[in-house]
């Protein structure tokens, strides 16, 4: 008998092309899924049955009888995974008799699975037994068909799968799955008289196995959410009798199922049988309450949620004074202002106004009122406070304040402060030889200092003695020696002292000495009357007990000796 078992498995593959394309098609026309592909949580358990096509190749030895591949046949497996990538399966197909055999059997082991969005590529190996009858002999005809026996069986292969985007993808139709199948079979002892009965030997089958037919698939690696729940209250506080509405957000509910609403509350009475409940607030006394929301879609853990909201109801309020104001803020003595208050009261009754004041007089019972504001004294201000008051028909009150400044008459301008003024300042770079002693030039500028202070006998002096760079380096080398000269800026000023002291007569105790720090050979005078600001404070004060004045009279001596 000639078999052309290829031949059939053209016609299949042909048509898994057909299938796979239309079904791509499908799949770029239907709109995407609004739930989460099986790609980003794949299915726990799949079913598949489907048609099978079994490519035999192999025979019967010793006798080198062939089988022939069977166009039809049925499959069915079961998968249950223990991941997303893994897991265990078992199948059973049936082919019944063919051109000149059958075959049948079940296998168990792995499967290895690649969830993708809208496909799922597999692979899988199993171990299990086949029972395999024929193939039918040809010469003679009187020979029998070979009785179906058991034997082992190997199963390798893969296929792939697509998620048909119907209810929340259930099903798949898998595209292919193609397997390669190894069976043995022995038939028993080889007969020895062919002259018709079982031929018996032995079968080593190779065999591909072509099957398509759909998935469907049950639970879910990772399960559902539980459904969870929260309540809001608004407005979360109110007056007795104020309308309050609480409202429950659920989360996580399947949209298959009919959910369920329940409320309960620790005072008033709620209303509603959906996610929003009202509740009536008559009757409640003021206080806190508690709101407790229930929803649920099942008995299963995770299938039902609680919550709660909490209100208040809040006593009658008391009036508010929401503003006091004085227009103009600031008067003329024994001028006049204009108060104007405004309160509210939460329950709208009826409001009743009075003023008060520090000082002066208030007038009006309104939320007006005018103040007499008191006399004030010449040049003087003063700050009267005048209080707003409001009550109402239950006794309740409230009150602001306003602030009124009172401006007295202009008084008589003050005197300037007194200023210290700078006088004529001594040059002390004309002799080299004796840098710190006055000389004439220098005694006729002190003559007019001397002049300035017999005119003001309550003013002070300022003197304010200078060294150049090169004195100050000389004084600051000098102050590291066992026994320090005075310095020139300390000697200049003390001469210029005494000079006035000695030969002008004025009071030592009118004189005040410092060193600045001015880059020049100079002594600064400044006349200082009585109150005002010493210029010269932030100077060096001189130590006169540690510096010996030289008098003019006593240098000039020294020197022409």
């Amino acid at each position: 008998m000639t078999y052309h078992p290829f031949r059939s498995l053209g016609r299949f593959l042909l048509a898994a092309c057909v299938v796979s394309l239309g079904v791509a098609s499908l799949g770029a026309q239907t709109p995407a899924p609004t739930t989460p592909s099986s790609g980003s949580n794949p299915s726990r358990f799949d079913v598949f049955t489907g048609y099978s096509y079994f490519g035999a190749h192999g025979r019967v030895k010793p006798f080198g009888l062939p089988y022939s591949s069977i166009n039809y046949g049925a499959i069915g497996s079961g998968a249950y995974y223990f991941n997303k990538y893994f897991g265990g399966e078992v199948i059973y197909s049936n082919h019944p008799d063919g051109v000149n055999d059958g075959v049948s059997g079940a296998s168990g082991g792995l499967i290895a699975r690649l969830p993708m969005d809208n496909f799922t590529m597999f692979a899988h190996g199993l171990v299990g037994a086949a029972r395999l009858g024929g193939p039918n002999s040809e010469v003679p005809a009187t020979y029998e068909h070979e009785p179906y026996r058991w034997g082992p069986a190997l199963t390798a292969g893969g296929g792939m799968d697509y998620d048909l985007p119907f209810f929340s993808n259930r099903f798949s139709l898998r595209l292919f799955q193609a397997d390669f199948r190894y069976i043995h079979t022995s038939f028993g002892p080889t007969a020895t008289i062919p002259t018709g009965g079982i031929l018996g030997g032995r079968a080593n089958l190779d065999a591909v196995e072509l099957s398509t037919g759909i998935v469907t698939h049950f639970g879910h690696i990772i399960p559902p959410p539980p459904v969870t729940y929260a309540c809001t209250i608004a407005p979360a506080d109110g007056y007795p009798g104020d309308p309050m509405t609480i409202t429950g957000t659920p989360l996580n509910l399947n949209p298959k199922k009919t959910a369920t609403y329940t409320w309960t509350s620790t005072g008033g009475t709620i209303t509603g049988t959906s996610s929003t409940g009202n509740i009536d607030t008559k009757t409640v006394a003021p206080g806190t309450y508690t709101v407790t929301g229930h929803v649920s879609e099942g008995t299963k853990p995770g299938q039902s949620a609680d919550c709660t909201g909490q209100f208040t109801i809040k006593p009658y309020d008391p009036p508010t004074m929401t503003s006091c104001t004085a227009n103009p803020s600031t008067v003329d003595s024994s001028g006049s202002s204009t108060i104007t208050a405004s309160a509210m009261s939460p329950q709208n009754r009826p409001l009743t106004y009075s003023y008060s004041a520090t000082a002066g007089s208030v007038s009006g019972t309104t939320s007006t009122a005018t103040l007499t504001a008191p006399s004030a004294a010449a040049g003087s201000n003063s700050s009267v406070t005048v209080t707003c008051n409001v009550v109402d028909d239950l006794g309740k009150s409230d009150s602001k304040m306003a602030t009124v400044t009172v401006n007295g008459p202009a008084a008589a301008a003050a005197p300037p402060a007194p200023t210290a003024s700078s006088l004529c300042s001594v040059s002390f770079e004309r002799d080299s030889k004796r840098p710190s002693r006055v000389d004439n030039e220098a005694k006729a500028c002190l003559d007019d200092v001397a002049l300035a202070l017999q005119r003001s006998s309550d003013a002070k002096l300022v003197l304010v003695g200078n060294s150049n760079a090169k004195e100050q380096a000389a004084d600051a080398k000098s102050a590291k020696m066992k026994h320090p000269k005075p310095g020139y800026a300390m000697s200049r000023a003390v001469n210029t002292k005494n000079y006035l002291v000695t030969d002008k007569g004025i009071d030592a105790s009118r004189i005040m000495v410092y060193t600045g720090t001015d880059d020049a050979q100079t002594v600064t005078t400044s006349l200082v009357p009585a109150g005002a600001t010493n210029p010269a404070a932030s100077n060096t004060a001189v130590d006169e007990s540690a510096v010996k004045a030289v008098p003019r009279t006593a240098v000039k001596k020294a020197h022409k000796k």
